[in-house]
């Protein structure tokens, strides 16, 4: 998961320990193949997480379906709530280092604080159509997890 570098920054302790890791052969960067990237896409598109996922949001996720499509148990983590509903969506099991993680699954709608316009959870622009004023989410749906 190259990308998952590039998300560090230089110099800071979680890049030292990256590399160090990387050093001593106790971790090795993978990635994905391409066929689970469409997966994860639709998947975070039916949640509604999708335009809150990184590059490299997708590259975990997408080892971690292929990890499980090849008999093994990932377990992804993370403290990002959206990388955690997702991979819920996808029945890959997660866990959390400094929060308590997700309780509810959330199925995401994009909505216009102003005119009260709603947008599917995919929709490609930050801002209304109608009055431009930046677009908000909110659950649409919970389901305890």
């Amino acid at each position: 998961m190259p990308e998952v570098k590039n998300e560090l920054i230089a110099g800071s302790m979680p890049w030292m320990r990256f590399n160090a890791a990387v050093e001593n052969r106790k971790l090795t960067v993978r990635s994905p193949k391409n066929s689970f990237f469409q997966d994860i896409r639709e998947a975070s598109r039916k949640v509604g997480d999708m335009r809150y996922l990184s590059e490299a949001d997708f590259q975990v996720l997408a080892l971690a379906l292929e990890l499980k499509g090849n008999g093994l148990s990932p377990v992804i983590v993370t403290d990002d709530y959206s990388i955690q509903n997702v991979a819920n969506k996808i029945d890959v099991d997660f866990t959390s280092l400094m929060t308590f993680g997700i309780k509810f699954r959330f199925k995401w709608i994009l909505y216009c604080p102003a005119c009260y316009r709603k947008y599917p959870p995919d929709y490609k622009f930050k801002v209304c159509e109608v009055c431009g004023t930046e677009l908000k989410r909110k659950p649409k749906k919970k389901t305890r997890i």
